[in-house]
């Protein structure tokens, strides 16, 4: 742990003006006026693989944007891990509730606010720097193969394409993953679980254009309020999910397992003051632990109709659209919930309008191993670096790809996330503290060589 410290220390600097540079690249993957910076991000990544100490380094094509691969192979008798994170990033808009530019990297209270700097690239680039240290020291323990994307924010269409080309290329013994939160740094938490996700977007239309609304105001449905109307038929009272066939595979925690989960350390004042809200919502009967790691939900991303522009413009809007995602737990299917939900809001449609649903993208909920090497070796990690047992946890975001990895490379993965729940993941002022960076460079060589050892 010594020499780990010693060659953080004595790098700090460098570490953390590469990653700038890193978080200057607008890689935003659902905007195709990004796609040039894009590519320049996967060059960069390329690149820092290279100067690291990577073998075999390529910027894999594909019908999207492409993905990089590296490897380091020491010994084919020692076991092998396969790193796995992202370079693109979520849109930044809304653009003017930013503090700061999001694409120029500042740092406040030791806090670095960019667009990407939690999600994923400041915990991506851990791994590149810790396999740097572990090259530079001698101490590399294990193979290591690296693959990063640049389509995770939009659904990862080309990664499950490219995994089963390359499954022999890719074979591992795990997949390490750092793209998720721990509970806080004096707290350590290993997610063992993550939802999975069900993409929708719906369109109601209803007149042929824009009407004058005091025209046929009263005479002529408004979209946008048989939109909001649907969207809010689809929970009950309860803050329970109406749709029939919703809950039908849901697998209920037992009392054990509430227990574990519940214990947890959380303070809901300080969750409520932390969002400025005055209290809580969701489903009835379970607590926000169990809301946001283990029950599905079903939420609107984005609303939009008529004029929203400067000043007044009295229309009745020709349509009204939403996008709407359902996180999702075992034992459920995206593809069985986007097909129920579809049909389900076609059918409250009244006959005034005219609604189309169509799915975007999805992936499968998981839950990984506490028993594993991989699971031991991590939590072996933390307790050298932390001094504290990480505490298991479930994840409320979706890494769809932790279930492909699954299916056709056949092995598990560990979620050694170093962010946090604060870190404003997807919004504004997107943040990801210094320290926390640090942390897991100097976390995750031990990872690699409890894997070594316990794996023998």
């Amino acid at each position: 742990m010594q020499e780990i410290k010693k060659y953080v220390e004595t790098h700090k600097q460098r570490f953390l003006d590469e990653l700038f540079e890193l978080l200057r690249f607008p890689s935003v993957s659902a905007d195709p006026k990004y796609k040039g910076d894009v590519l320049k991000t996967a060059d960069f990544v390329a690149q820092k693989l290279k100067d690291a100490g990577a073998e075999n380094v390529e910027i894999c094509q594909t019908a999207g944007y492409p993905i990089v691969y590296g490897e380091k192979i020491i010994n084919d008798q020692l076991p092998t891990v396969l790193i796995y994170g992202h370079y693109d990033v979520q849109p930044a808009d809304p653009l003017e509730l930013w503090d700061t530019p999001p694409f120029e990297p500042t740092v406040r209270d030791g806090k670095i606010y960019a667009r990407g700097a939690c999600d994923d690239k400041g915990q991506f680039y851990m791994h590149v720097k810790a396999f740097e240290l572990m090259m530079e020291t001698g101490t590399l323990a294990c193979n290591v193969k690296f693959m990063i994307e640049g389509e995770e924010e939009v659904g990862s269409a080309n990664l499950g394409i490219f995994v089963k080309a390359n499954a022999e290329r890719l074979k591992a013994d795990v997949v390490l993953i750092s793209d998720t939160s721990m509970i806080s740094m004096e707290h350590p938490s290993i997610e063992t679980g993550l939802r999975g996700l069900a993409y929708m977007e719906v369109e109601v239309v209803g007149p042929n254009r824009d009407l004058h609304s005091g025209v046929y105001g009263g005479a002529v449905a408004n979209p946008a309020t048989i939109l909001c109307k649907m969207i809010a038929s689809l929970h009950d009272e309860n803050n329970h999910i109406t749709i029939p066939e919703f809950y039908d595979k849901v697998v209920e925690l037992t009392d054990e397992e509430k227990k574990a989960l519940n214990s947890a350390p959380f303070d809901l004042e300080d969750y409520k003051k932390d969002l400025d809200i005055n209290a809580e919502w969701g489903e009835k009967g379970y607590s926000t632990l169990e809301r946001t790691g283990t029950r599905p939900t079903l939420e609107v991303n984005g609303i939009w109709s008529g004029y929203i522009g400067e000043g007044a413009k009295t229309v009745l809007p020709s349509k009204a659209n939403a996008k709407i995602s359902m996180r999702l737990v075992p034992n459920q299917s995206s593809d069985e919930i986007a097909a129920i939900f579809a049909k389900h809001f076609e059918s409250i449609a009244p006959d005034y309008v005219k609604v189309t649903v169509k799915a975007h993208h999805g992936g499968e909920p998981v839950v990984t191993p506490t028993d594993s090497i991989a699971y031991r070796a991590a939590e072996k990690a933390i307790v050298d670096s932390f001094g504290k047992t990480p505490i298991p946890t479930r994840g409320g975001g979706s890494i769809p790809i932790v279930a492909l990895f699954e299916d056709v490379l056949g092995i598990k993965s560990v979620l050694l996330g170093f962010g946090l729940d604060s870190d404003a993941l997807h919004s504004p002022n997107e943040k990801y503290d210094i320290f926390n960076y640090y942390k897991g460079i100097e976390t995750l060589p031990l990872f690699h060589k409890y894997f070594a050892e316990l794996s023998k």
